[in-house]
């Protein structure tokens, strides 16, 4: 795991729910640091340094791709 490198970090762990879903679809291995104390004590996740979504490099730029589409498809209404 040392090899992975942070790519985005989140605020609650409600955020990553989709990532997590779109992430196991594409077959990429990853995993969230703080994710487990983000969500028992939610309080806690700015001082944690948020939940940051560790990738293998290889990876980078198909999550990339993920996430800007992730965002590009979101609809406030």
């Amino acid at each position: 795991m040392e090899e992975f490198r942070t790519v985005a970090i989140f605020n609650y762990s409600h955020e990553i729910v989709v990532l997590k879903h779109l992430l196991e679809q594409e077959d990429i291995n990853y995993f969230f640091e703080n994710e487990i104390m983000s969500s028992f004590a939610p309080m806690y996740s700015n001082a944690l340094g948020g939940i940051k979504l560790k990738i293998h490099p290889n990876d980078f730029e198909k999550v990339q791709e993920l996430l800007d589409n992730l965002n590009n498809n979101l609809t406030i209404v």
